[in-house]
């Protein structure tokens, strides 16, 4: 068989490195896209450019990368300028940087970005942060089945408290449908409820790695968890949204296990000397009450109890003979003040003062009766004289004499001639009735 046709691996390698160090548009390429698995090295950089299609590797040397003015971060959008090679080692075609500027932020980084200060206007990250139980019974662990972290957190119990219960809930830590899980198993061991502390971890990653970690749902979730919740997502220079939202923030898994269990072998030496502590606190409990008894016992007045009575009976004696000379002293002041104040009513008897107005009101009464009557008497007789002042003036008085007042139909007085007609009806009013007459004839009387 003739093997004179096949290349090599190496040989091809070369061959395509050629092709690309030859082409006149991959020595000379500018490029804009979002950072990715980004990690500050102290020489040279490696890391990802991508857009929502592509990935392409990229290297910076340390030389280049000096002249950077601004700090690279994971998401950030850049615009870059260097040259396409193939890495000849593992055959892969990568981008050689040789300068690179800013150009806004990536998208799922301006996304988190968002979601913090969404979260910050909604007051979730001022929440109470909730007590880790010290000495947990049961421990439920939302993480994958098959990483290392799970590994982790057991052998970590298993050194420091073994006594503790770990429970695995399975989940994705990674892809679309993750988020999805994690809230999942978050309610599901809410609802079982016997758990006393949640810890949810992943190892490190990129952004789009760690994302589920970032998304609302899986925030929400955990504040809404009546379990206290402690998060162990990436690593310790990665922050997602769930170590923010959570009770207990650990840098690593292992920490995370450390932070939920004690040392049993710490509990069992404080507890045996809190027991040591609480025994010679007895013992010197018992001791202080023993001397404080025999000092008792010694006590004089317990010895002969009745010299305490005596010293109050002499007192009360005393108290007593006061007592009785104060209160007949202020009677006796007081039957004085009162004989002293009944001479001064007796003085002061109105009774004389009684009978003098009594005198002086009959006397008043009199007089008033006596101008009472003499008034009336006037005025009956000036009455008297105007009635008859009055009956003389009196039409009727005139009447009586043989007088007569003529008036018309309408009542009024006929006093002259030339107020009567002929054929006149004239009312005529006599001292005993009325009589009506008819004018036959009018003559005036010639006084000249």
């Amino acid at each position: 068989m003739d093997n004179s046709q096949y290349l090599t691996v190496t040989a091809l390698t070369q061959y395509l490195k050629r092709k690309f160090d030859v082409d006149p548009y991959l020595g000379h390429v500018y490029l804009m896209g979002e950072i990715s698995n980004f990690r500050l090295r102290p020489s040279h950089q490696y890391f990802s450019l991508k857009d929502d299609k592509a990935k392409i590797s990229a290297i910076m040397f340390k030389s280049n990368f000096s002249k950077v003015k601004f700090k690279p971060e994971e998401g950030m959008k850049v615009l870059v300028k260097g040259r396409i090679s193939l890495y000849e080692p593992s055959g892969t075609y990568q981008m050689y940087v040789e300068s690179m500027e800013p150009d806004g932020l990536g998208a799922l980084y301006l996304a988190l970005e968002q979601l913090k200060k969404k979260l910050s206007q909604q007051g979730i990250f001022d929440l109470p942060k909730r007590q880790i139980p010290q000495f947990p019974k049961r421990i439920a662990v939302i993480t994958s089945q098959s990483g290392a972290v799970i590994h982790d957190i057991m052998t970590t119990v298993k050194r420091r408290y073994p006594i503790v219960q770990l429970v695995l809930f399975p989940a994705q830590v990674q892809g679309d449908s993750a988020s999805g899980t994690i809230v999942e198993q978050l309610k599901r061991i809410n609802e079982i409820g016997n758990f006393d502390t949640i810890i949810i971890g992943r190892g490190g990653g990129s952004i789009e790695d760690l994302w589920p970690f970032n998304e609302e749902i899986v925030a929400q979730a955990i504040v809404q968890s009546q379990i206290p919740i402690i998060s162990s997502v990436g690593h310790e220079t990665d922050t997602t949204i769930a170590d923010m939202v959570a009770d207990l923030r650990a840098a690593t898994p292992t920490a995370a296990a450390e932070l939920a269990t004690p040392v049993l072998r710490d509990v069992l030496m404080h507890i045996q000397d809190l027991r040591t502590r609480l025994s010679n606190a007895q013992v010197k409990l018992i001791q202080n009450y023993h001397d404080q008894v025999r000092n008792y016992a010694q006590n004089t007045f317990l010895q002969h109890p009745e010299r305490i009575y005596e010293v109050y009976l002499q007192k009360v004696d005393n108290l007593t003979s006061r007592l009785n000379k104060i209160v007949s002293e202020q009677i006796y002041n007081e039957r004085q003040s009162l004989w002293d104040i009944r001479g001064r009513l007796n003085n002061q008897s109105p009774m004389s003062q009684l009978h003098y107005y009594d005198t002086m009101v009959n006397n008043y009464q009199q007089r008033v009766l006596n101008s009472t009557n003499r008034i009336i008497n006037n005025n009956r007789n000036s009455f008297s004289k105007e009635a008859a002042a009055l009956d003389s003036l009196s039409p009727l008085r005139t009447l009586s004499r043989g007088y007569a007042i003529a008036t018309d139909d309408d009542g009024k007085i006929l006093k002259q001639v030339k107020d009567y007609q002929v054929d006149q009806t004239i009312n005529l009013k006599v001292i005993d009735g009325n009589v009506k007459l008819i004018t036959k004839e009018i003559s005036e009387e010639n006084n000249g």
